[in-house]
């Protein structure tokens, strides 16, 4: 039987203690640490015994002494295991225990202000607008992997590379953009980020400082305005509309005080999923270059629009230099595959290569070749196409649920694109006592407040429909308690 890893043993020939009871010792304190966890496999009589440089006996007597203490268990056809019934008593549980557990390690900065996305068994979870997983082309993906690995073994292309990320990669990324999107970019003005969330992180460590102003929505993705806290930036929120930002509060903000940046979500704006219309896009994008600000869109979900064809980033502007555009395949494949992009001018992506040294040099050569030869296949773009229809009839499942359901307690406008709708509880309702009692019904609610800024309330929530079949919307609403 292979095991993980070799076991450490270590004694004193010259010592009063016999050899067998040193060796014995030994494996019962690996045992009590948890180096060795019940169940695990111990080497042979005869493996051991010529590893550490004794008689074969000795280790049979060390054996065979732990196996009557109820320490070890032994079969003659598999060979000799940690017990999975331990003679441990309360003090040797607390030996466990790391010796410096209660020592207080000085953390530099506060933590993020950040719900962690446990995983909770057995919940139907109305999440932040996730896909589902289960839609995945894991065969194509698997062929396409298993392609790029084997002939980027072949041609030594797996060690380590361009920290952008691959060039084919790149440049697959840059003509999807220029065809589906109106950017005029090439492979130089793309770096390959491990999901948006990176891309998102190295926008603040390329543009924020101590003393610099970001600007937000009032409601707003929080692991960015944590990322843009953390690089030192004060969060200053403007509001928002059926139309996205206001972008009269902002220009109010940029005569007041000199802002860095403005992160916005104009496609559709996380977390209310209104989309900005062209008008206000142009105003943005003219302010940009009044008060010399750098814009970050982040793109989050511009493949899952249902209506017209979707609106052009504002990246596809002329002055697109002042732009830091961020998107991902990772939600039109699976969010695990880490696979994003930030696009910029060429001076903007060598200096986020740089940062990229720093963080974890580069991603997957092999899995950023598949997802090269699955858009330039068209695969993507099929595979695409067939989700977009299972997520327009969730889309109108969870809609036609919550009016059957909450219709008195609720509002809310059917998205043109995104995997969630926002939907505005009425003011009598206390939507946190509403949200604990959908997780008593074993159902996930996050209620909006989490994305607010800045001291803001709303009595909103975001359901994501995406990563729920039909099925499993009804049922999840269904458990729902209607407020009496």
């Amino acid at each position: 039987m292979l095991r993980p890893w070799d076991i450490r043993i270590s004694f004193e020939r010259t010592g009063t203690t016999p050899t067998w009871l040193q060796i014995a010792n030994t494996i019962v304190d690996a045992i009590r640490s948890g180096s060795l966890a019940p169940g695990s496999a111990l080497p042979g009589t005869r493996e051991l015994a010529t590893r550490v440089g004794v008689n074969r006996k000795t280790i049979q007597q060390s054996y065979g002494e732990l196996i009557a203490q109820g320490w070890l268990t032994a079969t003659a056809t598999r060979g000799t295991f940690v017990s999975a019934l331990l003679p441990i008593v309360d003090s040797d549980r607390a030996s466990k225990k790391s010796p410096r557990s209660n020592a207080a390690l000085l953390l530099r900065r506060e933590a993020p202000d950040l719900l962690l996305p446990l995983a909770e068994p057995n919940i139907l979870k109305f999440d932040d607008g996730a896909p589902d997983t289960r839609l995945m082309p894991a065969e194509l993906v698997v062929r396409a992997y298993r392609r790029a690995l084997l002939n980027g073994s072949r041609r030594n292309l797996l060690g380590y590379g361009d920290p952008r990320g691959t060039e084919v990669l790149r440049q697959a990324v840059a003509d999807m953009l220029n065809a589906d999107r109106g950017l005029n970019c090439t492979a130089d003005n793309i770096c390959i980020t491990r999901g948006s969330q990176m891309g998102i992180f190295l926008a603040t460590r390329l543009l924020a400082q101590s003393g610099d102003t970001v600007v937000t929505e009032v409601l707003s993705y929080p692991p960015a305005r944590e990322a843009f806290r953390a690089a030192g930036a004060a969060i200053l929120s403007v509001g928002l509309d059926e139309s996205g930002m206001r972008v009269d509060e902002l220009e109010a903000c940029c005569r007041k005080m000199r802002i860095r940046a403005v992160y916005v979500t104009p496609h559709h704006q996380f977390p209310t999923t209104v989309v900005m219309p062209p008008e206000r896009r142009i105003r943005l994008l003219a302010l940009a270059d009044q008060f010399d600000f750098t814009i970050v869109e982040d793109d989050y979900d511009h493949e899952f629009h249902f209506g017209h064809r979707p609106m052009l980033p504002l990246a596809s502007a002329r002055n697109w230099g002042r732009v830091l555009y961020i998107g991902s395949l990772s939600k039109i494949l699976s969010p695990s595959l880490r696979v994003g992009y930030l696009v910029a001018t060429p001076e903007v992506i060598e200096r986020a290569a740089a940062e990229i040294m720093m963080i974890d040099r580069q991603g997957d050569p092999a899995m950023e070749a598949a997802a090269a030869d699955l858009m330039s296949s068209g695969a993507l773009k099929s595979h695409t196409r067939k989700v977009l229809r299972s997520y327009v009839r969730r889309r109108e499942c969870l809609a036609n649920a919550l009016r059957d359901k909450l219709a008195n307690l609720t509002d809310f406008t059917l998205p043109q694109g995104g995997l969630a709708l926002w939907v505005e509880f009425v003011k009598h309702i206390d939507l946190a006592e509403f949200c604990r009692n959908a997780q008593k019904a074993r159902v996930g609610i996050t209620p909006g407040q989490a994305f607010a800024t800045n001291g803001y309330i709303t009595n909103g929530a975001r359901l994501g429909f995406g990563s729920l079949d039909e099925r499993e919307l009804r049922e999840a609403v269904g458990r729902l308690k209607v407020p009496e």
